[in-house]
């Protein structure tokens, strides 16, 4: 009898995640969903377990959410895995992330596992100069592996931080402007944001934070001006559907606010084109809009970083 309660659990469960699913799929569904999965640490000593023990339940717990989030059509999954704050915190910790690290990001690419079972592209964003060479192997095989797959991209922050985004963004202008590629005019808003780890994917929807703390941690600043926050009070290796459900309601109630916000926006930077544009400038507009567009173009791939 206990293999049949067992197996009606698991149907249950099933039957339980498609209506679910189905349900919020009847509102709008963010685009791009990106998660602090704080609380790991925590959880360990909650269950009286090592450190590290709660590092893995983290890890198994994203592939989870991520298959969550395929089932629900989100299209890009950015998840802020380490900073470089971390590396701060004891030798013994950090190297035993490093080799989790590497694993993880082998174990991601294997024929049968989530990534290539449902053509998700696997891209890293940080300053992967700061990890060892054989982590930045083992997530560079990830990304070439990976990088023809279109259904959905999981974008992995590891080693980041959001002001060492920033810094990175305005050095890679410098030097286009000390080369001569840029004039200093051609610095905007949209320069910048073409020049973040995220210019290939865009900003974040929806950004959910677990374990109750109630900040940024300095994640995706720039991008999350018009996201909506979900800060929720459950340890990151616990994270279920229904926490997942809650954001996404959320989300739904918000995103007319939030789209309101973003054409207002998109609005005002449109009419200082159209201004500058009546003013005579039409041709230094041309001129500035191919000028960024080649700068743009001939930035490295972020792959290619870890090579």
């Amino acid at each position: 009898m206990a293999p049949m309660r067992s197996h009606g659990g698991k149907a249950s469960s099933s039957w339980w995640r498609k209506m679910v699913v189905s349900t919020l799929r009847c509102g709008s569904i963010p685009r791009h969903v990106a998660f602090i999965m704080d609380g790991n640490r925590r959880f360990a000593r909650k269950k009286d377990v090592p450190r590290i023990r709660g590092h893995e339940l983290g890890f198994a717990k994203l592939e989870e959410t991520l298959e969550w989030c395929l089932d629900l059509g989100v299209e890009v999954v950015t998840v802020y895995a380490f900073s470089i704050e971390n590396f701060k915190r004891s030798r013994e910790e950090v190297d035993a992330l490093m080799e989790l690290a590497k694993e993880k990001f082998a174990k991601l690419i294997q024929h049968d596992e989530l990534i290539q079972r449902n053509g998700v592209c696997v891209r890293v964003l940080g300053d992967v100069t700061l990890l060892r060479a054989d982590v930045r192997e083992a997530m560079g095989r990830a990304c070439e592996l990976s990088k023809h797959n279109t259904r959905a991209v999981l974008n992995v922050c590891f080693p980041y931080t959001a002001r060492a985004e920033l810094v990175s963004a305005v050095q890679t202008i410098a030097r286009g402007v000390e080369r001569g590629e840029l004039e200093a005019d051609d610095v905007s808003e949209e320069l910048v944001e073409r020049c973040l780890y995220t210019r290939e994917c865009g900003e974040p929807d929806l950004l959910v934070r677990t374990s109750g703390e109630v900040r940024l941690s300095d994640f995706l600043l720039w991008q999350s001006s018009y996201a909506c926050l979900s800060f929720l009070d459950v340890l990151w290796p616990e994270f279920g559907l229904t926490n997942l459900c809650v954001s996404i309601l959320a989300y739904q109630r918000e995103q007319q606010h939030s789209s309101l916000a973003r054409l207002r926006n998109a609005l005002d930077r449109s009419s200082t084109f159209a201004e500058e544009n009546e003013q005579g400038g039409a041709r230094r507009i041309g001129d500035q809009m191919t000028r960024v567009a080649r700068f743009v173009e001939a930035l490295p791939r972020l792959e290619l970083l870890l090579s």
